[in-house]
């Protein structure tokens, strides 16, 4: 058994208490959510601060599923998230594979424009013209096809797959395979780890994303969760007692409806990453550093 000093024990009783201390900044206000959520108006008109509420209560998830309107909104955002990080992967690799080829014609130029985006962009009027010549407003594919392309994500995938041995594409085409054959049954099996990393990524960004909705979309009812979330936030915020956003109904209390949102956009995005937590940090670390 490996032994340790007097001083050795107490650093690291020192650093157990400080990321136990960092644990409960970060756990508290999630179970704040939590508990609000479950808490009846009552509680939450007399007390400040709730972390286990006295008295459950689903009040707030049967009326916020009881419009029909959180759940319609929580389908698109399903339909942008999963057919959107499709995209965003399938065009990501087709682009960082070429560029992975030393011998591609003008590759450096390719490699400039796509840094160049990391740096400067067209802006918010020129993206909403763009997207608008387009026809791509009031449209769910007008939060998906402008942000097809990470450029960030593609450099590191290209950086990935250039870490691959050449070999085995040397050896691919020496039995006949196509460079989309190579791609597809060699280079994707190798970068599982990458590709379920920055699938990750793709899918918390199309979750999350609300700016683009409120700019591209008026018609309600092709919004996606986090804009009705945003726009009960901003009805409680302004002290609103009832909200004709949510399908002309009267909300109880706005601040549990505001809470158990928050905890219904949250949960399915918590509940996918431990699946891929495994894969998280290898494929961040494999395609960020050329060896």
């Amino acid at each position: 058994m490996l032994y340790k000093s007097f001083g050795s024990k107490v650093f690291d009783y020192v650093n157990y208490a400080a990321l136990l201390l960092v644990a409960l900044c970060t756990i508290v206000p999630f179970l704040y959510i939590l508990s609000v959520s479950f808490a009846t108006s009552q509680e939450v008109l007399t007390k400040k601060f709730i972390l286990f509420p006295e008295t459950f209560t689903l009040d707030a998830y049967l009326y916020i599923f009881s419009t029909g309107t959180v759940a319609r909104s929580m389908l698109v955002t399903i339909f942008i998230t999963v057919v959107g990080t499709l995209i965003n992967l399938l065009l990501t690799c087709l682009t960082a594979y070429p560029l992975a080829r030393k011998e591609l014609m003008g590759r450096r130029t390719m490699l400039l424009m796509v840094t160049f985006t990391l740096l400067f962009s067209g802006g918010m009027i020129p993206t909403f013209l763009v997207v608008k010549s387009m026809g791509l407003l009031d449209s769910v594919w007008s939060l998906i096809l402008p942000t097809a392309i990470s450029a960030f994500i593609l450099i590191i995938i290209k950086n990935f797959f250039q870490q691959l041995p050449d070999g085995l594409e040397e050896a691919a085409k020496i039995d006949g395979c196509s460079d989309i054959r190579i791609l597809f049954n060699i280079v994707l099996p190798l970068s599982l780890p990458a590709i379920a990393t920055f699938s990750l990524f793709y899918a918390v960004g199309h979750w999350n994303a609300f700016f683009n909705a409120v700019l591209y979309i008026n018609d309600h009812t092709k919004w996606p969760i986090q804009v009705w979330m945003r726009q009960i936030v901003i009805l409680a915020q302004a002290g609103v007692g009832d909200s004709s956003a949510m399908a002309g109904e009267a909300v109880p209390q706005s601040q549990t409806i505001k809470m158990a949102i928050i905890v219904v956009s949250t949960l399915p995005i918590v509940l996918v990453y431990p699946f891929l937590q495994k894969h998280f940090a290898q494929g961040a670390l494999m395609g960020s550093v050329k060896g």
